[in-house]
């Protein structure tokens, strides 16, 4: 009860910051619930008057409510079948950045993470060079058999576990009582959607999972002649601290220094979306979060991408669709592209693919009637996934993670080189995976992993045969002699139903009087 009541004020708060920055101001009431109405009309009693009001106030709204907010408003972000695209787009101007803690914190942490005294892990650790949410990154120096060279090292910060997981359990508690007192929010499924959050946040707050993330991408990207990943040093890493070989290079968000130095940038665009379509399409596992800042040229003139702490995964079947997807766009064959939705099962066959060709058409075809600078792959999903919600296809969130990022990417490369074609610069990398995955040697590989899952649904045939006897014995007892609440099952039942009733009226009695109170305070 005590903690319930905690997260009704630090929610009510919350609520207090947006309204008064004026975020729900533009918002027509008859498109809210009918229980949302009267919260809706003091939301718009408490915003600041004579200020700009509306959507454009919200990324420092949630701003100002810290970085677990910031964290869940970058996650939204991706999911505009939840709060919509006009709110996607301001959600995406968040930027995670905060305040530096002092070094002598960070070395107290790692000394506890590997129980030794910082110079005999470090010859020196300087002072942080970058400082978000949950970490911030020092710049420092080891020495072992292979000699002395520079580190980058990433250190968690201090109380931020505790900090999530309160704002994490209030964010839960207004999900639950959004899905129980408003019908329309249920089909959102918040609770889903702050599960989903919890266990992001919960994988970047452990850099063991980083590191394994980021070994595993430069496994994948060991042949690529033009793109490398940071080498990992697992003796200098733990839960909170990760160290990774440090990158001397020039960011992608310096244009001036990249032309100074002479790299070709038109090159450089070719090369951001060629690598990330070959993370995407040829290995199922990219970096979701490729803004400028996280790409550098190193000396040897090679892309180099660092912060794994959001990655991307794509199943063979999200990998196919997507290929033959782009493959169909680039070949202008929309019969193709609507039955890849079909196949995939993403389309109910109660549309028919001739409808949902021609509407595919109605968004192909203007693109190709455009000069190659005006063409925006990262857009054309966005227009299909608007599409295919008028064919009820389900949102799929890791193609919603894939479009997000597309979009990051190709305004990287267009920054680099207004003028990049897209069609031309994916299809090399769409048509070759094409050819050797759906190919006459695709098909041979289908064949063998067809095999392979036969042979092992055979060998745990005869166990499952076994299991499903032992519940068809169960579900036989149960037919003859039915089942058995005890009495007092039935009274804790009855108990549980009364208090959730109980503290859904507090809560809303709590919420309404606070509200007024910090109304009257104006």
């Amino acid at each position: 009860m005590i903690f319930s009541l905690g997260s009704m004020f630090r929610l009510t708060r919350a609520g207090f910051v947006l309204a008064r920055a004026g975020v729900f101001s533009d918002i027509d009431p008859m498109m809210m619930p009918p229980a949302a109405r009267a919260p809706l009309a003091l939301a718009k009693l408490i915003a600041r008057r004579g200020e700009r009001r509306g959507l454009a106030n919200l990324p420092a709204a949630i701003s100002a409510l810290g970085p677990s907010y910031v964290k869940l408003g970058q996650f939204l972000a991706t999911r505009p079948d939840v709060v919509g695209p006009d709110v996607v787009e301001h959600l995406e101007l968040l930027q995670d950045r905060m305040a530096p803690f002092p070094r002598e914190v960070a070395v107290a942490t790692i000394e506890a993470a590997f129980g030794r005294p910082i110079d005999r892990i470090f010859v020196s650790l300087g002072e942080s060079v970058a400082a978000a949410s949950i970490a911030q990154v020092h710049k420092g120096r080891v020495k072992d058999e292979r000699g002395e060279r520079e580190v980058a090292v990433k250190v968690l910060r201090p109380g931020v576990e505790r900090l999530f997981r309160r704002d994490l359990g209030d964010m839960y508690f207004a999900a639950k009582l959004a899905e129980r007192w408003i019908a329309d929010v249920r089909r959102l499924k918040p609770v889903e959607v702050i599960d989903t959050l919890a266990r992001t946040v919960k994988m970047e707050m452990d850099f063991r999972l980083e590191a394994a993330a980021a070994s595993e991408f430069a496994e994948n990207c060991a042949e690529d002649t033009d793109f490398r990943v940071p080498e990992i040093d697992w003796d200098r890493t733990a839960k909170e601290v990760l160290t990774l070989e440090w990158v001397d290079g020039v960011a992608l968000s310096d244009i001036q220094a990249l032309a100074a130095k002479g790299y070709d940038l038109q090159d450089l665009g070719r090369i951001v979306i060629q690598s990330f379509l070959r993370h995407a399409v040829r290995d199922g596992f990219f970096h979701a979060d490729m803004h400028q800042g996280n790409l550098f040229v190193d000396q040897d003139g090679r892309l180099t991408a660092v912060d794994f702490g959001i990655m991307g995964r794509l199943g063979l079947n999200e990998r196919r669709f997507l290929a033959e997807i782009l493959y169909g766009f680039i070949r202008r064959d929309y019969r193709r592209i609507a039955e890849v939705h079909f196949e995939a099962g993403y389309v109910p066959r109660i549309h028919k693919v001739e409808d949902f060709a021609q509407a595919i058409r109605a968004i192909g075809e203007p693109i190709h009637s455009r000069t190659a600078d005006q063409i925006s792959m990262a857009k054309l999903l966005t227009l299909l996934f608007e599409i295919t919600g008028l064919f009820d296809m389900k949102t799929r969130t890791e193609l919603v993670l894939l479009q997000k990022t597309m979009v990051v990417v190709e305004g990287v490369a267009r920054t680099l080189d207004p003028k990049l074609n897209m069609w031309a610069t994916a299809e090399p990398v769409v048509r070759a995976w094409i050819e050797q995955n759906l190919g006459p040697i695709g098909k041979l590989q289908d064949a063998g992993r067809a095999a392979q899952t036969l042979g092992r649904f055979a060998a745990g045939l005869p166990a499952a045969l076994l299991r499903a006897e032992g519940v068809l014995t169960q579900l036989e007892g149960i037919a003859e002699e039915g089942v058995e609440l005890s009495d007092r099952a039935i009274e804790s039942m009855g108990e549980a139903s009364a208090r959730g009733a109980r503290l859904g009226h507090i809560a809303l009695w709590i919420i309404a009087a606070v509200g007024l109170l910090l109304l009257l305070r104006r």
